[in-house]
């Protein structure tokens, strides 16, 4: 289940917050929140308030389940360009000059990653909910190495020799 936060009308330029938003995207919630806590870019505060406002808005919407157990990672994250206040600044020979202050819009989705079926941790869930899970686990067939045939076929050629 995923939850969805929005920021918008964030007064940086869309470029710099782009730089945070790439630092974070596709990486679990709590290593997110720990880059983001040390990175000395000003996005990167704005950036993890609104992901701690995403992790509360999924725990609106699951209200039965752990943020510990939900194995959360930030499944998108992009930023729009917001408006543009447009200024003047004076410039030599009663110019002007345009400023461009420009702002963004910022938006988080969260979602909770389902474990592969092979994965450790899917055999350890399935432990906990089901004892006989682990006696299937422990059957599934072992990979074997295969011997490469060019080993195969030089040693029997030193051997002839």
């Amino acid at each position: 289940m995923e939850a969805v936060a929005k920021l918008r009308n964030v007064p940086t330029s869309p470029r710099k917050m782009r730089l945070v938003a790439n630092l974070v995207r596709g990486q679990k919630v709590t290593r997110a929140l720990g880059l983001l806590k040390f990175e000395a870019n000003s996005g990167a505060a704005k950036v993890e308030k609104l992901l701690l406002s995403a992790l509360a808005n999924w725990q609106q919407k699951n209200q039965d389940e752990r943020i510990e157990d939900a194995n959360l990672y930030i499944k998108e994250i992009f930023v729009d360009e917001g408006r543009m206040l447009k200024r003047l600044r004076p410039a030599p020979q009663g110019r002007g000059h345009r400023i461009r202050k420009r702002s963004n819009h910022v938006t988080l989705v969260i979602d909770s990653k389902a474990e592969r079926l092979g994965s450790k941790a899917a055999i350890q869930q399935a432990a906990e909910s089901n004892p006989t899970a682990t006696d299937v686990a422990n059957e599934a067939p072992k990979k074997t190495r295969r011997s490469s045939a060019k080993k195969s076929t030089e040693t029997t050629a030193q051997a002839t020799a």
